[in-house]
């Protein structure tokens, strides 16, 4: 496994650009195969994701050109309605490939999702979702067999809000005959970058009240060129950076609407920022005082922030709590912040931690995406040398994150 080496303690500052958002540029990605016509895709992150997404296209017959951020799709020669086990199984987000494949093929064969092991993913909700649009679907050796005569609109209401579910059914409905009404959708900046894209394409969506979403089907969509959103995930990883090294980042692009929750935590705890033209500046100016934190799905504090977070909070001046309502097993890297040096407890989904503590650089292995981010932020703030394995896990969900941090005055060795 990759493998790299932080000495600890040093102040970041200066200037770094966000890259595309993850959860938008392999999405979008897939999206793409609706539509026989060329869609150019700019400002997409070049991560271990996107290669996995762009490696399922062309085996499905899909022409993906390349040229750092522009990708430029083709999809007029899709051959097959089935992506690969390996390849599927590698990803998350093998299950937003029923939609385009049904749409096209009107069957598809998809591999059940992989990725990080941090919880269930709770695809049944999408499963009865695509049967009200008149799909059949079973399950056989970890495969998804998906079947329709031909998509028809319909009404379904989410039990809970959930991102990927929401995604899969409105590809579903695009191409669909009659209107689909989806209720209690997710109301995450990604999907509103779903629904600007297709929208472009020829497609007939609109949002009511908030979480609900009526899709209007379309004959076909057109070609496109689109720019993707930046990567608020991103931002929040580089607020963080400069807030436990006590530096000072300005991140360009940064999106005060895409941040509303994060930066009100940010006011609670004495933080500073300052929302600019080009971007949001992120700076220490004062100890930080602790608060509580409980993730929810957009607008508020999102999940994947909740490592990250809890790693800043063992500098908080006192007591805090961070509860996860999403994913509860996204606490892998507790005792590793523990092994630090951290001060922190866990009861059920619940973290307490006191601070401030000074971390101690250890031997440690990544165990995911946002745990190697926290990770990394430890390993700055710690007065020692961490060395970190299995930084491919970074990878997936980072571009450069590593470059980029030394360009802001991290001491990281590869």
């Amino acid at each position: 496994m990759a493998e790299i080496t932080i000495q600890g303690g040093q102040q970041l500052s200066g200037t770094v650009s966000l890259s595309g958002a993850k959860n938008s540029s392999f999405k979008l990605m897939i999206a793409s195969l609706l539509s026989p016509r060329e869609v150019n895709l700019t400002n997409v992150c070049r991560i271990a994701d996107v290669d996995l997404v762009k490696e399922i296209i062309i085996q499905l017959g899909g022409q993906v050109k390349a040229d750092k951020s522009h990708f430029k799709l083709q999809a007029d020669q899709l051959n097959s309605f089935t992506v690969p086990q390996s390849l599927g199984q590698a990803s998350r987000a093998s299950s937003l490939f029923l939609a385009p494949l049904l749409a096209r093929f009107h069957q598809a064969i998809v591999p059940l999702p992989g990725g990080d092991q941090i919880g269930e993913r709770r695809l049944n909700w999408h499963f009865a979702g695509l049967q009200t649009l008149g799909v059949n679907i079973e399950l056989k050796n970890q495969l998804i067999y998906a079947t329709c005569p031909v998509l028809k609109g319909g009404n379904y209401t989410f039990p809970e809000p959930t991102h990927t579910g929401t995604e899969t059914l409105i590809m579903a409905a695009v191409l669909s005959q009659g209107k689909t009404i989806l209720q209690n959708c997710a109301l995450e900046p990604e999907v509103d970058d779903l629904i600007a894209f297709l929208t472009q394409m020829g497609a007939k969506i609109t949002r009511q009240a908030p979480r609900t979403i009526i899709i209007n089907g379309v004959k076909e969509l057109g070609p496109v060129s689109y720019s993707v959103m930046p990567d608020r995930n991103e931002a929040v990883s580089y607020a963080i950076a400069a807030l436990i090294t006590q530096g000072d980042i300005l991140v360009q692009h940064a999106r005060e609407q895409d941040l509303i929750a994060f930066l009100a935590k940010l006011t609670e705890i004495n933080a500073g920022f300052e929302v600019l033209s080009e971007g949001i500046r992120f700076y220490y100016r004062q100890p930080l005082q602790p608060t509580n934190v409980q993730t929810a799905p957009h607008p508020g504090f999102m999940t994947d922030w909740q490592p990250l977070w809890s790693v800043l909070a063992t500098q908080f001046q006192g007591k805090s709590q961070v509860t996860e309502t999403i994913f509860p097993n996204r606490f892998q890297f507790v005792p590793m912040l523990q092994a630090m040096g951290a001060k922190i407890s866990r009861t059920s989904n619940t973290l307490k931690v006191t601070g401030p503590v000074k971390l101690q650089g250890k031997n440690l292995v990544i165990p995911d995406i946002r745990a190697g981010a926290t990770l990394v932020l430890a390993g700055l703030c710690a007065k020692s040398k961490t060395t970190l394995t299995g930084v491919e896990h970074l990878n997936r969900g980072y571009e450069n994150f590593i470059g980029r941090l030394q360009a802001l005055g991290a001491k990281i060795y590869l």
